[in-house]
């Protein structure tokens, strides 16, 4: 049954006028009440299509981070070069989730306050419609590069790298900011927890009462439009000034109450705004991927197996003839995406087969001809260098680690692959069956 009400609401032309701007160069999906969403991929070719929706049982509408040039192309299945192809940009969106409303409150304003100090100027603020807050970065203010990357192609790992770095860099102030405005013990009364469950090294976190994760972030990830319904709450996704966001009252959400006074992700200016943010970002986690993605992967069998000196540097480097299957496609180059994991795997895994510093460069330098877009040369000697640095060996990634071999279709096991975790473990049983 229709809900009058609704359809009042997506009658009004201010409504339809909103969603629509923000719908523009984007897939949408409609969602229905209990019945769930309705066709993806889908798009809004009028204004006049939102009350049509509403019509036939639309309760809230959902767009991409992502603009396409084409969104009805979009189809399950597609890799991430076609997906690079038809995408022209994304925005970035800082999702606020939490079931206390004020924490969301004074995390978004603890936000907002940090990219106007990586002076950042078109920021866009809505309420959810529930507890949270989305805040908004349009694609516009991004650089048209990063670490020599079109911009458009860091999808959605762009988005998690400076989700991350916002996170780490305001934790400190956060958790200052919601003790002074709650105690430890209401915290956990009103997520009915524990107050131990709120602590992390014996100290509160912060996250463990609102999240700001973007790990689930994938191609094709949706948002709720701006002037769109929560159906749990009933009350409705709207903008909100920055200067007023501790003070916002869910009450001006109500679907009688709503006024359209403004939109979101508006870019206003030429200027390219969130550069600095981007770039710093990206390098933090330059920095920092190494200690906290790859230091994971080493299990503490592979760690026996390397007190037994089993992975131990032989004296003599060993010929390419006795490395596995994955390590022989990856030296072919890449056809598709995966060239700057292909270096992060050689370097390890060539440096644990003796080859020396100059003898990986000069052959990572011979295999970059070989990709469909060669790497700069800077970049491939800018890694053999920071690996030089390191004072740690570190091994090529595990044969179950699912963003390496499988994922870049170059895991073709040989009879000396079974019963191996580590790529390295097939040479070392061919050279012990020699």
């Amino acid at each position: 049954m229709i809900d009058y009400n609704i359809l009042k609401f997506y009658s009004r032309k201010d409504v339809q006028k909103e969603i629509f701007h923000l719908a523009r160069n984007r897939e949408i999906a409609v969602k229905f009440g209990e019945k769930g969403f309705g066709k993806r991929p889908d798009v809004l070719e009028y204004e006049n299509d939102i009350l049509e929706l509403a019509k036939q049982g639309a309760t809230s509408f959902h767009v991409s981070l992502e603009r396409f040039n084409d969104p009805l192309k979009l189809k399950t299945g597609m890799t991430q070069k076609q997906l690079d192809e038809l995408r022209t940009g994304f925005d970035l969106i800082i999702d606020l989730d939490t079931k206390i409303f004020e924490v969301s409150k004074i995390c978004a304003n603890l936000i907002i306050e940090f990219l106007k100090y990586k002076d950042v100027k078109n920021i866009s603020l809505k309420f959810s419609g529930n507890n949270g807050m989305h805040i908004g970065i349009p694609f516009e203010s991004f650089p048209d590069n990063v670490h020599n990357r079109d911009i458009k192609s860091w999808f959605p790992e762009g988005v998690r790298i400076v989700n991350s770095y916002i996170k780490n860099s305001i934790k400190d102030y956060l958790r200052d900011k919601i003790l002074d405005n709650f105690k430890l013990k209401e915290l956990a009364e009103k997520l009915n927890k524990i107050e131990e469950d709120l602590k992390e090294n014996d100290e509160f976190n912060p996250y463990s009462v609102i999240e700001i994760d973007s790990v689930l972030i994938s191609s094709r990830h949706l948002f709720r439009s701006v002037y769109s319904l929560n159906e749990k709450s009933g009350l409705v996704s709207i903008p909100i000034e920055l200067a007023g966001v501790l003070k916002f009252n869910k009450e001006n959400a109500s679907i009688d109450k709503v006024n359209v006074n403004m939109g979101f992700l508006e870019y206003k200016g030429k200027e390219k705004d969130a550069s600095a943010l981007l770039i710093e970002a990206f390098d933090e986690n330059s920095k920092k991927i190494i200690k906290e993605d790859f230091k994971k992967q080493i299990s503490n069998e592979t760690n026996s197996l390397r007190e037994k000196r089993e992975y131990e540097l032989p004296t003599t480097a060993i010929n390419e003839e006795l490395f596995p299957p994955c390590m022989h496609l990856l030296l072919k180059g890449s056809k598709e995406d995966g060239r700057k994991r292909s270096v992060f795997i050689l370097i390890n895994f060539l440096r644990k087969m003796g080859w020396d510093f100059n003898e990986i460069e000069r052959r990572l330098l011979e295999w970059n001809k070989l990709n469909y877009e060669p790497l700069r040369e800077g970049y491939i000697k800018s890694q053999v260098n920071w690996s030089k640095r390191q004072k740690e060996e570190i091994l090529p990634p595990n044969c179950d680690n699912v963003s390496y071999y499988k994922s870049m279709a170059v895991c073709q096991p040989d009879f000396f692959c079974r019963g191996i975790k580590n790529p390295m473990q097939n040479v070392m049983k061919k050279i012990k069956k020699k």
